[in-house]
């Protein structure tokens, strides 16, 4: 039996990056991956959606040649030389988390890892036994599965399945409007396929700003994306010649006819096989309970990422993986605010959000104010020719304090970790105002809206 001490079981963003940080603190360290290193995000999530936006990005950009002065014709496309594209991408960042782990000691276990007792856990198949005192469990999450539907992997799918596709499917319906399924809708859309999305909630990406929701509803339809919000799937039923769909919309029935259907209504936390039983980590409903270091009950077990259920992105997995390390070593640890992390969705539009919505604001009691900059006169935005959608900053008057800023438009994702620092040192509106932003810059738009919220904006 091996010892170590520290074990991480999962090699996603949260898993591998707390194993590097421990690694980093002079602790022996062991990973234990069933799959690819990297997780979900890196090979079946974040970076091969991005890799194929961008195509579908480029492909938009050669059917508005008479707009940038070219033409062609015959345009001819290759999905699956995307889809390729993709995997090649996938593949390099996956060689460099493994030289990562190489590079800093730490020893990998391919395999399935399951908890024996509270300080020993088994690698399967190899039935290997390992011993740590310290065990970090990041195990990630898995899609959250429609009561009622087959999943094939071909003509009922989810988010994996899709991404495992070389060509693009001429009818697709999408169940779920959050990021996941618009993004995949704006690549199947960029590709020439007929794309309806289905919601069950009043609003595409409801988890947003109203104000934002609906732009980008607008935005969606003049991209020719159909939507259905405020609608149920009552059935799927593959046929020979593809699936059949009843949905309810306040008790109309409506059937579609398409080649594929995508689910993708979020990820449900994925404890299964740790055999937690065995070491008093309390869950609920699957969900591992932490406290601020990521402690679970058992104070020698941590847990980080999706398993916790708390907030489902890499990027909380993997400061959360962070804080575990240090807690293990006993070094002070930041308290993670999670409504101060921001949140994207990068279809077209993008959607980028940090803090409270409008609606969260006023139902927390503060004395709301709001004030908005479109990018319809933005000169970065309007020399991109894409100049749609606008800045919004919510703040509380007395205070003058930031609750959130929400941003939808072309390529505004990269504008989010501004706002976000500010807010996270509680700096005011003020402040953001006299920000000095470089020109001519998208970014700009959040300083005219802090400006109008200053009573003073010049150029709205």
């Amino acid at each position: 039996m091996e010892k170590f001490d520290t074990i991480v079981i999962g090699g996603g963003p949260g898993g591998y990056v707390a194993a590097v940080r421990s690694s980093q603190l002079g602790f022996k360290t062991a990973l234990i991956e069933k799959e690819t290193l990297g997780g979900t995000c890196l090979n079946w999530g974040c970076i091969p959606t991005k890799a194929l936006l961008h195509n579908a990005e480029v492909i938009h950009l050669l059917s508005k040649g008479k707009t940038y002065g070219f033409e062609f014709d015959n345009l001819k496309t290759d999905f699956s030389a995307a889809h390729k594209r993709s995997r090649s991408i996938v593949k390099r960042q996956t060689k460099r988390v493994e030289f990562l782990m190489k590079n800093n000691g730490i020893s990998v276990f391919a395999g399935t890892g399951s908890m024996v007792t509270g300080d020993r856990v088994k690698v399967e198949p190899s039935g290997e036994i390992l011993s740590a005192s310290n065990i970090i469990l990041a195990t990630g999450a898995k899609p959250r599965p429609l009561p009622g539907a087959s999943y094939d992997g071909k003509k009922v799918m989810t988010y994996r399945d899709a991404l495992d596709l070389t060509r693009v499917p001429e009818t697709a319906l999408i169940v779920g409007a959050g990021p996941i399924g618009m993004e995949f809708a704006t690549i199947w859309n960029r590709y020439g396929a007929k794309v309806t999305v289905v919601e069950m909630l009043p609003h595409v990406l409801p988890l947003e700003d109203e104000d934002i929701s609906l732009e980008a509803a607008k935005q969606f339809k003049r991209n020719k994306i159909q939507t259905r919000t405020g609608t149920i799937v009552e059935k799927i039923e593959p046929k020979d010649d593809g699936v059949e769909v009843s949905l309810n919309r306040d008790g109309e029935i409506e059937t579609l006819q398409v080649e594929t259907v995508l689910v993708s209504i979020g990820v449900v936390a994925d404890s299964s096989g740790l055999n937690l039983g065995v070491c008093d980590v309390e869950d609920r409903q699957g969900k591992i309970v932490i406290d601020d270091q990521m402690r679970t009950s058992n104070p020698n077990i941590y847990a980080i990422g999706d398993i916790t259920g708390i907030m489902p992105l890499a990027h909380v997995a993997s400061v959360q993986g962070t804080i575990a390390a240090e807690a293990i070593a006993g070094k002070p640890t930041q308290k993670i605010i999670y409504p101060n992390i921001p949140r994207c969705t990068y279809a077209q539009p993008e959607v980028a959000s940090v803090g409270l919505t409008e609606k969260q604001a006023v139902e927390q009691g503060y004395s709301v104010q709001t004030a908005q900059c479109p990018f319809v006169g933005n000169g970065k935005a309007v020399g991109m020719e894409d100049n749609s959608g606008f800045a919004k900053v919510i703040a509380d008057s007395k205070s003058r304090k930031i609750l959130g800023v929400h941003l939808i438009g072309g390529h505004i994702t990269e504008l989010i970790a501004g706002p976000t620092g500010m807010m996270t040192m509680e700096s005011g509106f003020d402040k953001l105002a006299e920000t000095i932003h470089p020109h001519p810059t998208l970014s700009e738009a959040v300083m005219e809206a802090a400006h109008a919220l200053c009573g003073h904006a010049i150029h709205i």
